[in-house]
């Protein structure tokens, strides 16, 4: 086992030279212009049009009601749910979430309902809220970063590799709670500390972790496994070091354990997350419904693959098919850096410090991996789930970098720095560029219909529910990038393809994803569904 080294507060910049900090204020600002730039030039996919749907007050029953119903309707028709509803409240969002999406809980949505109240429902506006949070994580990671390490210049670091970091400019300009929750998982590790670390003034330091739980819980269901981990850091630390050694504050009663105060915090919080737990509970089968498409296994491969895409697009997210090699060996730098980091906090810094971090990466990583491991699942394939994982690996990389400046050859620290800083810089650029990305999901060749769509002279769009009933969303998201002139035809259940405008020769008709039941339809009736749109397979009659 190697030796282990110990450093004192600020050790390593006592015996550093002095780092370029003023480099990193001009970084600082084209991240922050990074995360506004394009804000609408990208597709608003499905999950981006059910917040909107949700914060303005709809459920999807009522919307499938109202526009499949054997009529013509044009996109701006469409996008009229997009705005809040007319005579609506917040009750509304609430109860449009608590019905059909109850595990999703209300915060960010409410959120984004009042947001939509002062600055409209445009995609920059919509996004611009996600965006805000992303912004207000950086402030959050730099006190962080500062209360773990005590040294501005691991805080700086660190700061910018979140800045920078394409994984989280890509979901700052999502209209999703993901930003919320990084902000939440940042700002509640950060009390957490201070909490321990100051415990002369328990209610007020155990107060703001417990109303930070509150609403990482109200946020998403995952933050409860960043609570999972800072329950097992307590105890951890309880268990390694001795109870005289608690109280690192002036002024703190020596022997007092954190364990205690840490539980009260819990269950305040439980408590006053309980309405919506009870919601959850009492939606159970509606929840599993609409998570069911997690219970496919992958295959051990392609769990690993995406793994790797998962924690390396923090620093590098240039994408050249997910079975082309070219886009692993790519990643292999920054998966060695990641493991490199993590080794050496672990072997340069006090147990507090290793062992939060460490805990903060595994430990939400491990309850999403083991069921998928043991049930056959794939949840863990999911980026957007790891969310609360990444802060830890972007501490640790920074304590790397801050640790690293005195210790290897100059050149060798700037070609490493000048690897992340590069590989950030074109990820983000490259993607602010394309109209989709991969976090776009079932929505990803919305855009490339929609282009072909607008191509043709007289579109038609002919559509259903759809067997999965996700059609809703998606023929909301291509009605922002379709031509006004476009007209969708919606079947009901109880429409029959044989009807005469349903065959109209002068229209250049497209299938949107049609269902099962309307492709029996048509080959019973000896109807040619001449250009197909269905999931990935996009078979247009001929190029317009």
């Amino acid at each position: 086992m190697p030796q282990r080294v110990i450093f004192q507060k600020n050790s390593f910049l006592k015996a550093a030279a002095p780092f370029p900090m003023l480099a990193l204020v001009p970084l600082m600002v084209v991240a922050v212009f990074l995360h506004t730039y394009r804000l609408d030039g990208k597709l608003y996919w499905h999950d981006e049009v059910y917040t909107s749907i949700r914060a303005a007050g709809y459920q999807r029953h009522e919307i499938g009601d109202e526009i499949f119903r054997d009529r013509l309707l044009h996109p701006s028709d469409l996008l009229a749910y997009q705005a809040i509803k007319p005579g609506s409240s917040s009750q509304d969002t609430i109860r449009s979430l608590a019905i059909e999406d109850p595990q999703h809980p209300p915060l960010y949505f409410l959120m984004q309902r009042w947001w939509m109240q002062m600055f409209g429902s445009s995609i920059a506006a919509s996004r611009s809220l996600a965006v805000l949070f992303s912004l207000l994580a950086l402030p959050g990671m730099y006190w962080l970063s500062l209360e773990l390490f005590s040294s501005p210049l691991a805080a700086w670091l660190t700061t910018l590799l979140l800045a920078l970091s394409p994984f989280d400019i890509l979901f700052a300009q999502v209209a999703r709670q993901y930003s919320l929750l990084t902000l939440f998982t940042i700002l509640s590790s950060w009390f957490l500390l201070r909490a321990l670390r100051l415990p002369e003034r328990p209610f007020w330091h155990w107060g703001l972790y417990t109303s930070t739980a509150v609403g990482g819980l109200y946020t998403h269901p995952f933050f409860g496994l960043t609570l999972i981990a800072h329950g097992l850091y307590v105890l951890a630390r309880q268990v390694l070091m001795p109870p005289t050694r608690f109280a690192l504050g002036s002024g703190a009663r020596k022997g007092r354990s954190p364990f205690r105060p840490f539980l009260l915090s819990m269950a305040a919080a439980t408590l006053l997350f309980s309405p919506w737990l009870w919601v959850i509970l009492s939606n159970f089968g509606r929840a599993m419904a609409t998570t069911d498409w997690a219970a496919i296994f992958p295959g051990y491969v392609t769990l690993i693959k995406f793994w790797v895409l998962s924690f390396t697009a923090l620093f590098f997210d240039l994408d050249f098919g997910f079975n082309n090699p070219v886009t692993f060996w790519l990643r292999v730098p920054y998966v060695l850096l990641i493991l490199m980091s993590c080794y050496e906090v672990w072997r340069r810094s006090p147990s507090k410090i290793w062992l939060f971090i460490l805990v903060m990466i595994l430990v939400p990583f491990l309850l999403l991996v083991l069921p998928d491991l043991l049930l056959g699942n794939k949840r863990s394939t999911v980026s957007r789930y790891l969310i609360p994982c990444f802060p830890g690996v972007q501490l640790a990389v920074g304590f790397w970098l801050a640790d690293s400046w005195a210790r290897i050859r100059r050149s060798l620290w700037y070609s490493i720095a000048g690897l992340l800083l590069v590989g950030s810089l074109t990820s983000i650029l490259v993607s602010s560029q394309a109209n989709t990305w991969w976090n776009k999901d079932l929505s990803y060749f919305n855009g490339a219909i929609a282009e072909y769509i607008n191509a043709l002279p007289q579109p038609l769009v002919i559509s259903d529910e759809g067997n999965d009933w996700t059609n809703l969303g998606d023929l909301i998201s291509l009605s922002y990038l379709l031509k006004e002139q476009t007209q969708f035809l919606l079947l009901s259940p109880e429409a029959r393809l044989s009807k005469p405008e349903m065959l109209s020769a002068s229209k250049d008709v497209i299938y949107f994803r049609p269902s099962s039941r309307i492709k029996a339809q048509a080959e019973a009736y000896r109807i040619p569904l001449k250009g197909i749109i269905d999931n990935d397979i996009f078979q247009p009659a001929e190029t317009p």
